[in-house]
């Protein structure tokens, strides 16, 4: 890799590089440490194309979700089985991996601007802006931008774009599947909204238990079904239709009662 090597963006691979090194080594304990993050499905990983893969996923932070993801991902392709042990996984991190954010977020700190360069596609909020609803039109050099990522690598987004829990998926995302047709693999969060502040950054409760769980590609026909159908796809694959608010509480208890068993034979 020459040193001066730029991504699809603009970004210097070798910066970036080191930005995810030393990011992943100041974050690594916040899932590994002060909170234990349990994954599954991290074998599905190993077998994605290094290409046009999108993943979708609930959100709860601004940031500790995507940095979580990094975490897993990097980890998942150096051979660890659903664990991050060992941040030496980090020396050598997949470079080509974004994740959709606002841009407002990105622009909102120093920060937040380094957690840009490290891989963020930017783009307008079409329904809120600086704490405001609005109601604007999408924009298609944001659209590009996302499928420019996606044919340099591996794209993270989040389609309720907000940590609100079952709030609408945004048909933004369904639009996007169509349109460039990736492999599209759901990622369910949990315990991240318990563990830390709302932008992500700051600890808010130790011993939280954090839940990480990568689900098998979905299978869509994306001639056939409609903007609709693949939206209701989505709802279930991240586990934010309607229908799973019944069972919120009982997957709570279950989860501190798993975390009191730990602590315990810790």
């Amino acid at each position: 890799m020459g040193l001066f090597k730029k991504n699809p963006f603009g970004h210097i691979l070798f910066i970036k590089k080191w930005l995810i090194r030393i990011l992943g080594v100041l974050t690594h304990r916040r899932f590994r440490g002060f909170n234990e993050l349990k994954i599954e499905g991290s074998e599905i990983i190993k077998d994605l194309p290094d290409t046009n893969v999108l993943f979708i996923s609930n959100h709860q932070t601004y940031f500790a979700d995507v940095i979580a993801m990094f975490h897993v991902f990097n980890a998942s392709l150096s051979g660890r089985l659903d664990n991050i042990k060992n941040v030496g996984y980090l020396w050598n991190p997949k470079l080509n991996m974004y994740y959709v954010a606002a841009k407002e977020t990105m622009k909102s700190g120093l920060l937040p601007k380094i957690l840009a360069y490290v891989g963020s596609v930017s783009i307008e909020r079409t329904w809120r802006s600086e704490g405001q609803s609005v109601n604007r039109q999408v924009k298609m050099s944001d659209i590009s931008s996302i499928g420019k990522a996606l044919d340099d690598g591996w794209v993270i987004t989040f389609p309720q774009g907000t940590t609100t829990p079952f709030k609408p998926i945004r048909k933004g995302t369904a639009h996007i599947i169509k349109r460039y047709k990736p492999i599209v693999v759901p990622i369910v969060i949990d315990g991240f909204r318990r563990s830390f502040d709302k932008k992500g950054l700051r600890i808010k409760k130790k011993n939280i238990y954090q839940s990480f769980e990568i689900k098998q590609p979905l299978d869509i026909d994306y001639d056939n079904e409609s903007i609709a159908e693949i939206v209701e796809k989505i709802e279930f694959a991240i586990e934010q239709h309607k229908s799973f608010l019944k069972v919120i509480p009982q997957k709570e208890l279950l989860e501190k009662e798993k975390l009191n068993k730990e602590l315990r034979d810790w």
